[in-house]
């Protein structure tokens, strides 16, 4: 993986870790969500007229990858209503990688070298160790783990969806936006239909959070699709999810959650699959 892609794809981590943080804005967890999926597409829709329309080779890959984030969004939601930041954030991200490891050497035809799927098996077991040794005693309850670990499926899904989506369509930037407006108007209708009109009111009053969330999860996810189309989905994918060590920060400076010595750990862990990632 050339250094500029490196580099991008560890802000854009950063940048996801960041949005994940304000699903805490204070409001439930559904709403948050929405909140922030909403604003990046209110932002998205501004800048559509600057991008063409995306080519019919896209269009299957933006409709499959429009409902895999709405099953994202909702079952992030309830894993964050179950447990700390620190504890479901590494397990919804912890899977993922292997899945799009063996799915893009099985059957996308990606080839990693040794060295970047070394780079990969440490990084994802760095993140289990920090999800289920890092929690100490006090343990995510069942309904949360269950949750997270179907999020991490949808998150291996629509990875691998987007990856081929940009590449089909010979334009990261101008998938990415109908992406996230779709996805915006996916989820505001999504909360409409559960809760009514009122709870639409609820997140207006946030709006600046919106926005500011919503801008965020933009750029962190256009940067990991461009990402995508210039190196082997399965790095890439791994490498974003780095975001753990800046969850982990987050978590421990912000908002005040236990930091063990197993996380540190497990820190320790994830930034030498990163380096293995940089190398391979």
């Amino acid at each position: 993986m050339s250094a500029h892609v490196f580099t991008i794809v560890l802000c854009a981590a950063a940048l996801h870790a960041g949005w994940n943080a304000l699903v805490r804005v204070g409001l439930d967890r559904l709403l948050a969500v929405t909140l922030i999926q909403v604003g990046a597409g209110v932002l998205a829709l501004v800048m559509l007229p600057a991008v063409s329309v995306p080519g019919a080779a896209a269009w299957p890959w933006l409709g499959l990858s429009a409902v895999l984030h709405v099953g994202y969004n909702v079952f992030l939601a309830r894993a964050y209503a179950s447990g700390d930041f620190g504890q479901v954030y590494p397990i919804a991200r912890g899977s993922a990688p292997l899945i799009v490891a063996l799915v893009g050497l099985m059957a996308l035809g990606d080839q990693p070298s040794l060295i970047g799927y070394g780079g990969v098996a440490l990084l994802t077991g760095g993140i289990w160790w920090m999800a289920v040794r890092g929690a100490g005693r006090t343990g995510l309850p069942r309904a949360g783990l269950a949750s997270a670990l179907v999020t991490s499926a949808f998150i291996a899904s629509y990875t691998l969806s987007d990856g081929l989506g940009a590449r089909a369509n010979h334009d990261a930037i101008g998938y990415v936006l109908w992406l996230f407006a779709l996805n915006g108007l996916c989820m505001g209708l999504l909360l409409w239909a559960m809760r009514g009109r009122r709870t639409l009111t609820a997140i207006a009053e946030h709006y600046r959070v919106g926005l500011l969330g919503g801008a965020m999860s933009m750029a962190a996810y256009g940067a990991t699709i461009w990402a995508m189309s210039q190196a082997p989905i399965a790095l890439v994918a791994a490498l974003r999810e780095s975001s753990v060590l800046f969850a982990l920060a987050i978590s421990a400076l912000f908002l005040r959650e236990r930091l063990s010595r197993q996380r540190l750990v497990a820190g320790v862990i994830i930034l030498s699959g990163v380096a293995l990632l940089r190398l391979g």
